[in-house]
């Protein structure tokens, strides 16, 4: 059954005006305490006006527009402009090197660049414009123009405000046309672009809303990046489908989150290890029970002692799933009602099948480890392809629309799923596969131990050794042996780091998971 049709992001938000106008859609709190509230009607008008902008400065259908800005409400005014008129957008975290921003404004042949005063020079809008810059044919800078810092740009919102308040022209936009890239982080040198259609975002939305079971009531607060699937496709697209309100912070605090959640009587809130860990490393207040949060969508487990303290503690529960960018959203899933097995990963959900194969190709027998495999349809519940790489597309997808998701995890007999680790993060130690997700989880089971990354480093007899990157608990003290006898008691002896190194934090990716490529 298709529950999407020909809905596309422009027909979603003629219905909205229509239907929930006067609502409230979108409330912003910047990293100064600014904020700012928008009702579904003022936001479309701004998003029309955006349009407009797009389409006096010669964006057509199929053109890139690229956008490197922290979370903002003006990102979400060139996602959703684009979409008006049949562009196709390409967010950039605002973190994103020069280097990076080049690769993904040649690939992609962008038109537009719509960014803030602190990456403006990369495309050489300041007064000096030297070697180096990305070439864009326009730049339009967000939040913090000054005129004589940025003679080669624009200012945006006063180009956008100089435009309608409704759209001029709409050339005609079909569910299946491309609505964005999402240049993603993976193994390989070059990133991939993950294509998605109109039609994987209004499914998404659905999906999401059925999974966490949201509805028009609710409030879904978030602080994750905007520029990933995280935030666009299991918290923007749901709230707009169910017709709800959301809640975009512009950076994560540990110390201001569940205050916000509280504060803002959110129902709904997104969370990844990185958070739910530096949550509980928080002093504890009377009040943090009283919030209105009834789900935690939450993705891939951490420690059962970890879930039972942050549950406990903020009275609320965590919504587990899987998925990965190609999937869109968490294709395995807790359900929204009835039985939960943390630390399962959950059933496929509504639309998607799922599987385990082996290494010969054949399908794994219950409680048997191989590679997580998920089957939707393309350019509707799975991504349409990887951007201008149809090698990578076909290696991607298996036999029948199974794509290949390179995890490793199990089923059990009931159906259930768990994930076990990253294909790729496999340590081979003396003909052994360890997982180190594995160790990672009995580390943090230590009382003096706040987090722990593990990867593999060659050895010259075992092929890898096994080393932990250990950040200890304030005030507290361990030495390497104490470390390592505390594994021995818990996990196979090929699986306990021979090397342990402390240190004072993790590195983290854009996405706030570790970032193990800088660790050695």
């Amino acid at each position: 059954m298709d529950v999407v049709g020909n809905r596309t992001l422009g027909s979603v938000w003629d219905e909205l005006v229509e239907r929930a106008g006067g609502r409230t859609f979108l409330t912003f709190e910047a990293a100064n305490g600014g904020r700012q509230e928008y009702t579904y009607a003022s936001f479309a008008a701004l998003i029309d006006q955006t349009a407009n902008l797009l389409l006096d400065m010669g964006v057509e259908k199929g053109d890139a527009v690229v956008t490197q800005l922290s979370n903002c409400p003006e990102l979400l005014m060139a996602f959703f402009a684009a979409g008006r008129i049949g562009a196709v957008i390409v967010p950039l975290h605002a973190r994103s090197t020069v280097q990076e921003c080049g690769s993904a404004v040649e690939r992609t042949a962008a038109r537009v660049v719509l960014c803030d005063g602190d990456s403006a020079s990369a495309y050489g809008a300041g007064a000096e414009s030297g070697a180096g810059c990305v070439h864009v044919p326009h730049v339009l800078v967000a939040r913090s123009y000054e005129p004589e810092m940025f003679p080669r740009a624009m200012d945006f919102a006063a180009e956008r405000d100089a435009r309608p308040t409704t759209l001029v022209s709409r050339p005609p936009v079909d569910s299946d046309d491309i609505a964005a890239v999402l240049f993603t982080s993976g193994t390989t040198a070059l990133p991939k672009g993950v294509v998605l259609t109109h039609a994987n975002l209004v499914f998404s939305g659905l999906f999401v809303d059925w999974e966490a079971d949201i509805t028009s009531r609710d409030r879904l607060l978030t602080t994750m990046p905007a520029c990933h699937v995280n935030f666009l496709l299991s918290g923007m697209m749901p709230v707009l489908m169910a017709e709800a309100q959301l809640v975009m912070i512009e950076k994560y605090s540990a110390s201001l989150f569940w205050r916000q959640a509280v504060d803002y009587r959110a129902t709904v809130v997104q969370s990844v290890a990185m958070i739910l860990r530096t949550m509980l490393a928080t002093p504890e207040h009377g009040w943090e029970r009283q919030s209105c949060v009834r789900e935690v969508l939450y993705y891939l487990p951490v420690t059962d002692q970890e879930k039972q303290r942050f549950e406990e503690r903020y009275a609320t529960r965590i919504l587990n799933s899987y998925g990965t960018s190609e999937t869109l959203v968490g294709a395995i899933t807790d359900p929204p009602h009835g039985e939960r097995r943390w630390p399962s990963i959950g059933r496929p959900g509504l639309g998607y099948e799922a599987r385990i194969m082996g290494e010969q190709g054949e399908e794994s027998c219950p409680g048997a480890v191989g590679e997580i495999q998920i089957r939707g349809v393309r350019g509707r519940s799975l991504m349409k392809e990887y951007f201008d790489d149809q090698a990578a597309t076909s290696a991607a997808f298996a036999d029948e629309g199974w794509i290949r998701t390179g995890d490793l995890g199990y089923a059990d007999a009931d159906g259930w799923f768990y994930f076990v680790d990253r294909r790729s993060s496999l340590i081979k130690r003396a003909g052994e596969n360890v997982s180190p997700a594995e160790v990672e989880s009995v580390l943090a089971g230590h009382p003096d131990i706040e987090a722990a990354a593990v990867i593999g480093v060659p050895d010259p007899v075992r092929d890898q050794a096994v080393k932990a990157f250990v950040v200890l608990r304030s005030a507290a003290a361990l030495t390497v042996e104490q470390v390592q006898e505390y594994a021995s008691q818990r996990l196979a002896y090929f699986k306990v780091p021979t090397i342990v190194e402390f240190v004072d934090s993790l590195p983290q990716t854009d996405t706030y998971k570790v970032a193990k490529g800088l660790l050695d």
